[in-house]
């Protein structure tokens, strides 16, 4: 008896949504250059307004480094939003930090007066009245939700794996600079001019500056009419069809802060096994260009919660 083995090559779906409505995008493996490549010379003659003090602490962008990404994974294709982080509070009861421990968030508070405070801009916290539902600010269900703690974010990953039997996880530092990139050498992963990442992103321009009018200096000359949050999708997607990954809100990667990366090539790297800081990167609606580069690396507490943080998932294949 004759037995013919058919072998079938696995063909994976290009996106994918899950249970929350959440979409994801698929990325392929590949290799690319991680950290800061050019001067900071040629980082000050791209961005004239900016004081010589604000390229220093650039360094941690070093030393730029070969890393191979192994496996392809599904990356989230826009920011987690605030109807599906709803959504996820009903069906799991999850409390999320800023209300649990009592502190409340971050939010804008239009009627601040800094001649009369010592608080910075015009955000305040942390305070009860502010949380995910309320940064200060009107959103729609559509828009990035923000104060989100690095610990909530994890915790959703946990919740929607044991819910739908597959992996989901923060991505590493390392997985979401390769997808900002996009198989680009550039600083925004859509090109190098600053201008035209207005296209692309939710950035501190002219709608926002109106608020802030003594940063303005440093603001896009575009107005996209958003003083604050956009619904996720509102602008241009990069080359792996991700939304937003420079501006709207920051996102909070995996890895442990190092003010240096390990040099040598890598192979998925991890960062370090500890630290007391973790990672965010991105930008958000409230950022300068400068600091919304994919290589940019920034920083906060596991409890830190703020209007300019939010979280893009990735679900391993």
């Amino acid at each position: 008896m004759l037995l013919t083995v058919l072998l079938f090559k696995q063909v994976w779906a290009e996106e994918v949504r899950n249970t929350l409505g959440m979409e994801f995008v698929l990325i392929p493996s590949g290799t690319f250059v991680m950290g800061r490549t050019e001067s900071l010379k040629a980082l000050r003659a791209a961005f004239p307004a900016f004081e010589d003090w604000r390229f220093g602490p650039l360094d941690d962008e070093l030393p730029s480094h070969e890393v191979e990404i192994t496996k392809a994974f599904y990356l989230g294709k826009h920011e987690l939003t605030v109807g599906q982080f709803r959504q996820f509070l009903k069906e799991s009861g999850y409390v999320p930090e800023s209300i649990r421990d009592k502190t409340g968030g971050y939010g804008y508070n239009k009627d601040y007066d800094p001649e009369t405070t010592v608080k910075k801009d015009a955000f305040e916290g942390r305070d009860p009245k502010y949380s995910w539902e309320n940064p200060g600010f009107p959103q729609t269900e559509r828009d990035p939700v923000t104060n989100i703690t690095w610990n909530d974010a994890v915790y959703l990953a946990k919740w929607l794996s044991e819910k739908e039997g597959k992996h989901y996880r923060l991505p590493t530092e390392a997985e979401w600079e390769y997808s900002c990139l996009a198989n680009t050498k550039t600083r925004f992963g859509v090109g190098d001019d600053p201008e035209s990442l207005s296209a692309y992103a939710n950035l501190y321009d002219q709608s926002t500056a109106k608020n802030w009018d003594k940063w303005k200096d440093f603001a896009q000359k575009q107005s996209d009419g958003f003083a604050f949050t956009a619904p996720v999708g509102s602008f241009k997607p990069n080359n792996f069809g991700l939304y937003d990954m420079s501006g709207n809100v920051w996102e909070w990667v995996s890895d442990f802060y190092a003010d240096q990366y390990e040099a040598g090539k890598a192979l998925d790297p991890t960062g370090p096994k500890e630290g007391e800081l973790q990672i965010r990167r991105g930008g958000a609606w409230h950022t300068w260009s400068l600091y919304s580069r994919c290589q940019y690396r920034n920083w906060n507490t596991a409890t830190t919660r703020y209007t300019l943080v939010g979280v893009r998932l990735l679900l391993e294949k």
